[in-house]
């Protein structure tokens, strides 16, 4: 089982040299077969040695999921241990995807045995405990094999690409950091998340009904099909085009297309959608996500991102709307254990303060040291309005734009988001660049940065791949380059954040605190703690993060206590 929480142990593979593995079946349904198997205790008595010897290097391909499959077998792993995975991640993220058999294919020109060659495909496939030994046994070997010469080859590297101090002090040492996270995982209140299904049931009824009205008449709100017939067909609206099975498309983009003209039923049906997504993939989904004693425990998937971000699944909780109600419901039901509070320690405007440094923009600089609203000195600065007396809708303008530059935002984007029209939107983007010119320098820089080499360097010194950026298509080109732009941003937050995760464990057994770290969502990290710990809690996890990194502007944490994840936000 690809989650190493649901996953039993069916064997354990090994290699010494290139050319030399083996299997030892566990766990294996020997039906009719005579070969014997060791029963675990026996292997462990033979093994538990090697895995515990400090003078043993262990090297896995993606040694979290291993190590919490190997914890949950009772057996202790001590370190040194190598990931082959991350090895490859460290120095190519977002060039290719880093598991096994793309590896193997890539750096040895060797095609793995597929799952599905040797367990079978469709109905009749089988679980590997009931996968032949001797076809189990050569596909595990191999394996295994292969991780040790792809270790061979690629741990090198790492030297002549500069990325061994990420791997080595960052990606590394957040293994058994993000390991101990999942196997703790996080609290959630069944009861209320029944509640809260219900509550996005009902909200959804009513925008059905509204729907229906404004269409003139009921229909499936679910079906794809019947919602193109009623807005492109019966209402006869605009902008609607058939794909090739014939069906009207109305994706996010069209109906977004539709709201912006005004066109009230297509903003129903998107609200519609959104209950419907949260209702299945939060409400419902995590009650039966939840183990025996309540708690949800997350995958973190530490080589997806191309930026070095983390991402997480099963379930996903980077997908948790931020500044939405139901966002904010959703989070309520993650609670603290009895007895515990939830310690929420949040980043507050990373990635501008990243701009700031990375495009040594003095002005900003300047307003982040002195502990300014930086959204309100931005105003002043682009629209020429004094900051004392500034009305909430000015700032929101300028926080409109700190935000969209980041991301590479369009004057037509901009206009929409603030509801006015894409000329004064551009005018708006033109006051910024002039007032701020090393914004569009680093640009410009960082764009041709991303042409000549194929990458963008986070400030710490992170490869961030950007494989379009010379492409013959002008929008993906286009994409390629707000990727580039953004990816030592959104990066070097990344780096900060992992940075702080591998120092908060021990800073918090140091100070005598044992609050435990349980989840990590973009920039904010939550801690489960003793009630009469909490506050000592935040204070220290604030300490370590503002300290995690040196950057030319000061990196500031906001902290929350509360008995839910959504009151401690």
């Amino acid at each position: 089982d690809r989650n190493s929480l649901h996953g039993n142990l069916l064997g354990i593979a090994l290699a010494v040299a290139p050319g030399q593995a083996g299997y030892v079946p566990l766990g294996h349904n020997l039906g009719l077969e005579d070969t014997p198997q060791l029963l675990w205790p026996d292997a462990l008595g033979a093994l538990g040695a090697l895995f515990a010897d400090a003078a043993v290097l262990k090297i896995f391909h993606d040694a979290k999921y291993n190590l919490e499959v190997l914890t949950r077998a009772g057996v202790a792993l001590v370190a040194p241990l190598d990931d082959v995975m991350l090895i490859s991640y460290a120095q190519d993220a977002g060039n290719f995807s880093h598991d096994r058999e793309t590896l193997a294919r890539k750096h040895l020109a060797h095609e793995l045995k597929s799952f599905d060659s040797v367990a079978g495909s469709g109905r009749a496939r089988l679980s590997f405990a009931n996968v032949a030994l001797a076809g189990a046994s050569a596909f595990a070997a191999e394996a295994a094999d292969v991780t040790l010469r792809l270790w061979t080859m690629l741990k090198p590297l790492l030297r002549v690409n500069k990325s061994l101090a990420l791997y080595e002090l960052v990606e590394k040492r957040l293994i058994p950091v993000l390991t101990a996270m999942e196997l703790h995982g996080v609290m959630v209140d069944r009861a209320d998340l029944r509640a809260m299904s219900v509550e996005f049931e009902g909200r959804m009824a009513e925008i059905e009904t509204d729907i229906h009205r404004l269409a003139g008449q009921d229909f499936n709100v679910g079906s794809p099909k019947q919602l193109g017939e009623i807005l492109f067909e019966r209402m006869g609206l605009p902008g609607g085009k058939r794909g090739k099975a014939g069906a009207w498309g109305t994706d996010s983009s069209v109906l977004e297309g539709l709201a912006e003209q005004g066109i009230e039923v297509a903003q129903r049906v998107m609200d519609w959608r959104q209950l419907a997504k949260l209702k299945s993939t939060y409400a419902d989904a995590l009650i039966g996500q939840a183990d025996e004693n309540g708690r949800v425990h997350t995958s973190f998937q530490m080589a997806v991102a191309a930026t070095g971000r983390l991402s997480s699944t099963d379930p996903n909780l980077q997908n948790i709307p931020v500044r939405t109600v139901e966002g904010a419901r959703i989070r309520k039901t993650f609670i603290a254990a009895p007895g515990c509070s939830l310690v929420s320690a949040d980043y507050s405007q990373i990635e501008l303060r990243l701009l700031a440094h990375v495009a040594d923009i003095a002005a900003l600089k300047e307003s982040f040291a002195k502990g300014e609203d930086i959204h309100a000195r931005t105003a002043s600065e682009v629209f020429g309005v004094p900051m004392a007396g500034m009305d909430a809708a000015t700032r929101r303008r300028a926080k409109a734009i700190n935000f969209g530059i980041i991301y590479g935002i369009s004057a037509f984007g901009l206009g929409r988001q603030l509801g006015i029209g894409a000329g004064e939107a551009k005018a708006y983007i033109d006051a910024y660049f002039k007032r701020y010119p090393e914004i569009r320098a680093y640009m410009e820089a960082t764009k041709e940065e991303a042409r000549s080499q194929g990458y963008v360097l986070t400030p710490f010194g992170r490869r961030c791949w950007v494989p379009r950026i010379k492409d013959k298509m002008p929008q993906l080109r286009a994409y390629a380059e707000r990727q580039a732009i953004n990816a030592p941003l959104q990066g070097g937050a990344a780096d900060i954040i992992k940075q702080a995760m591998v120092k908060l464990p021990k800073a918090m057994t140091d100070a005598g605190l044992s609050a435990t770290l349980i989840l990590q969502v973009h920039d904010e990290l939550l801690f489960e703690a003793p009630d009469g710990q909490a506050r000592a809690t935040a204070g220290l996890a604030r300490e370590v993060m503002q300290g995690a990194a040196r950057i030319s502007v000061p990196l500031t944490v906001e902290t929350g206590i509360g008995k839910n994840w959504g009151d401690a936000h």
